[in-house]
């Protein structure tokens, strides 16, 4: 769950795919709608990639921002085939399954009396629960409530997780603190590790065992999830206030060892396909500019995201935003990614048995 993610209720969520190495920190204040599923916060990982955003063209520098060919989408189901590709989930993902970032942190709002304006920033209104509280745990133990509440999605048809679950990859990377892509991968009859990142000092999660081990090897058959900023069942490694994201950024930024070499080769040896973020997210920024902007360019991988914006000055302002960095653009939402990743992929590789690839029911 984030509190930074709007589910596809805002200029632009959906799937973003960047097929390289990249990190990401979410903090996108001006959002109203975000989903619960996973919170801002970033991560620096070096590693290069080529940017697809599909759907749309714009310039800045002089560089247009193209559109997904059906190049782009050989290029990008090869990756796949190859197990070198690499999911990167935001709350987007979980759009209808979870509630909206903006709509808990309101009702937070309304429960501890929020002074402010912004009672939809819920990194913020978090930020105020814990300190009036005088217990920064309490909104984590708060979001883990929330959360314990809903109900996952159908992992059916082309419902992202489903869908990505099919997928021969070793490594899937998640900011949202939902067990969503775990359950996902185990209907799919495979045998997910799941981590998270250490990214403070608390004895609970420094002690806290990982799966897989240092030695562990994620394959298609037994692939690691790895939550960036914590997951619901410990409470203690969820980046959720205003505070946690700026800790999480600065441990990051100090020790990239604090990502385990299974993370890190996967950001700097494989194409990202980031899912349920928006190119206006703080998330989204950070993590080209951290990752994809700080390495080496003939390294840069090609990468795609898929965006649902509001109105054309949007899409203008986006493409000039991006445009340098060889971004492409699917403009839709992540669901409609998936159903057309499905039925790409299926035409691909039709010996697959009924029921074995992404878009099975």
């Amino acid at each position: 769950m984030s509190p930074d993610a709007a589910a596809l209720d805002r200029p632009g969520s959906g799937l973003t795919v960047p097929l390289a190495p990249q990190t990401r920190l979410r903090r996108d204040s001006s959002s109203p709608a975000r989903s619960a599923l996973g919170p801002p916060g970033a991560h620096p990982e070096r590693g290069g990639g080529e940017r697809w955003n599909a759907g749309h063209e714009g310039r800045r520098r002089g560089r247009p921002v193209a559109a997904l060919t059906d190049s782009d989408w050989e290029l990008l189901l090869r990756r796949i085939e190859t197990g070198r590709c690499t999911p990167f989930l935001g709350a987007g993902v979980a759009s209808g399954a979870l509630p909206l970032g903006g709509d808990i942190a309101s009702r937070w709002a309304a429960d501890h009396d929020y002074p402010l304006g912004d009672a939809i920033d819920l990194a913020r209104v978090a930020q105020y629960v814990g300190v009036t509280a005088d217990d920064l745990m309490l909104p984590k133990e708060l979001m883990s409530a929330e959360l314990a509440g809903c109900e996952p999605p159908a992992f059916a048809g082309t419902e992202p997780h489903h869908v990505l679950a099919q997928l021969p990859l070793p490594v899937y990377i998640t900011t949202n603190y939902d067990d969503f892509m775990v359950r996902a991968l185990v209907e799919a009859h495979k045998a997910p590790q799941r981590d998270f990142c250490r990214w403070n000092r608390s004895p609970t999660i420094l002690h806290h065992g990982g799966n897989g081990g240092a030695d562990f090897v994620p394959t298609p058959a037994t692939p690691l999830v790895f939550h960036l900023h914590g997951h619901a069942e410990v409470h203690e490694s969820m980046v959720l206030t205003e505070d946690d994201y700026l800790d999480f950024l600065v441990a990051i930024s100090r020790d990239a060892d604090l990502l385990p070499h299974q993370v890190q080769r996967a950001l700097a040896g494989t194409s990202l396909l980031f899912i349920g973020y928006s190119l206006s997210d703080w998330d989204f920024r950070v993590i080209h500019r951290g990752l994809v902007a700080a390495g080496e360019p003939s390294l840069r991988r090609l990468s795609v995201t898929v965006q649902l914006p509001r109105d054309p000055d949007a899409k203008r302002y986006l493409d000039k935003y991006f445009g340098s960095m060889r971004l492409r653009a699917y403009w839709g939402t992540a669901a409609e990614f998936a159903a057309e990743l499905a039925e790409r992929w299926q035409r691909r590789t039709p010996a697959v048995a009924p029921g074995a690839g992404p878009a099975s029911a």
